[in-house]
């Protein structure tokens, strides 16, 4: 039998794998330490009460003749859809159709197998630094050459940092397919409408498409960031849309999101909203109808009170975290429309240097950057998802650190 040797020589392990397994191994041995952890994205508040009565209700429905269900529709329940629909795009002046929204389990697995829509040539573009799966699953592919000194030899890196405010410039060269996550992970930075277009514009004047990861859309607090790629004229043209439910609404143990493919995206006469849809109907076998229904409990009216509380108080742990760190001298960024706090390692420190400085000396974990790619090195992610106290705790541990 022969191997995916794209797959089995691809380098180390996944990020997020790797800093689990360095808790793991100091716990340990330090069985007394209390580790206060900012590190992996996963909400730590309860779903809201509007979103677990649907849920119940659902589950119960499920346990009666009448209300029982088996396989869902292909793609997800129209009422779900429509929710959606008229929440985050009508409500925005974007018009999106039923057939072109796709239910899923999760934002990770969408940008994970879109990958599968495009040749085996393609070229692939994407910030730097950036969320590991948009990279790791072309890889796997056999799309970004080899592996050498940090870096893919046939990716194109369009670096993210200090000197340039965190605005990737366009690619030099001709690509097929931009990643773009914004609100961004790991920065936490975002773009606006004027700073979005170039991309939309070279999109479609170079017959590209845009990967849009819009999974953190619900913290902007900024009025002239975007929401939607779509709120962009031609975007429709050129970009593909992935949401999630995961930090909106604290979904990431519920598990569901859901994809935007219009009708309008071909690619040598090809529609790439039949051939996703034909790949999901192959691979995928929905999303179950009490998530769903808890989904669309999501929009509304007291499910959008509650959520917007719940995303009110990780965006003050983001506060307190940044103007916390800014007391101390530290240069941030991100923490006003996003739930990460990006920071600049002291005295140019080493990005896994600094998390095991902060795992062993404040019993602090957060994500080193170099983990996000090689313009990461030198920064350190910190996240807004842990309860209050604890984000206060650790934010007075790193300070007296440094």
């Amino acid at each position: 039998m022969k191997l995916n040797t794209s797959l089995s020589t691809m380098p180390a392990g996944y990020l997020f794998a790797e800093v689990a397994k360095r808790i793991k191994e100091y716990s340990a041995s330090n069985p007394d330490a209390a580790i206060l952890r900012l590190g992996i994205g996963d909400v730590t508040l309860p779903l809201v009460s509007a979103i677990t009565d649907a849920f119940t209700i659902a589950v119960q429905e499920m346990g009666t003749p009448a209300g029982f269900r088996g396989y869902g529709p292909d793609f997800g329940y129209d009422f779900l859809i429509d929710a959606i629909i008229a929440g985050d795009y009508t409500a925005r002046g974007v018009e999106i159709n039923r057939d072109e929204v796709f239910i899923s389990d999760g934002a990770k697995s969408d940008v994970g197998n879109l990958q599968e829509l495009f040749a085996w040539d393609a070229k692939i573009a994407v910030t730097d630094p950036v969320y590991p799966v948009y990279v790791d699953s072309n890889a796997m592919a056999g799309r970004l050459g080899q592996y050498v000194d940090g870096k893919w030899t046939n990716l194109c890196y369009l670096p993210c940092n200090a000197e340039n405010g965190f605005v990737p410039a366009l690619p030099k060269e001709k690509v097929d397919v931009i990643y773009l996550c914004y609100p961004n992970n790991p920065t936490g930075t975002v773009l606006t409408r004027d700073q979005l277009k170039p991309f939309v514009d070279y999109a479609l004047e170079n017959d590209a498409l845009i990967i849009y990861d819009a999974a953190y859309k619900a913290f902007i607090t900024e009025k002239d960031v975007p929401l939607s790629i779509y709120e962009l004229p031609g975007a429709k043209k050129c970009a593909i849309e992935c949401c999630s439910f995961s930090k909106t609404a604290g979904f990431t143990g519920t598990r569901c999101a859901y994809t935007v493919v219009p009708k309008e995206l071909e690619y040598d006469g090809v529609s790439l909203n039949r051939i996703w849809g034909r790949r999901q109907a192959t691979k995928f076998n929905g999303v179950s109808y009490p998530v769903q229904r808890a989904a669309a409990a999501v929009y509304t009216e007291e499910g959008q009170k509650q959520i917007q509380e719940s995303i009110a108080y990780y965006l003050e742990n983001a506060r307190i975290i940044r103007e916390g760190l800014v007391k101390a001298g530290v240069q941030v960024f991100g923490g006003v429309n996003a739930p990460y706090i990006w920071m600049k390692t002291p005295d140019d420190m080493k990005s896994w240097d600094f998390f095991d400085l902060l795992l062993k000396k404040a019993h602090v974990v957060g994500t080193p950057g170099e983990g996000f790619g090689p313009s990461g090195e030198g920064y350190f992610r910190l996240t807004a998802f842990n309860t209050k106290e604890n984000t206060q705790a650790a934010v007075e541990r790193i300070v007296q650190i440094l």
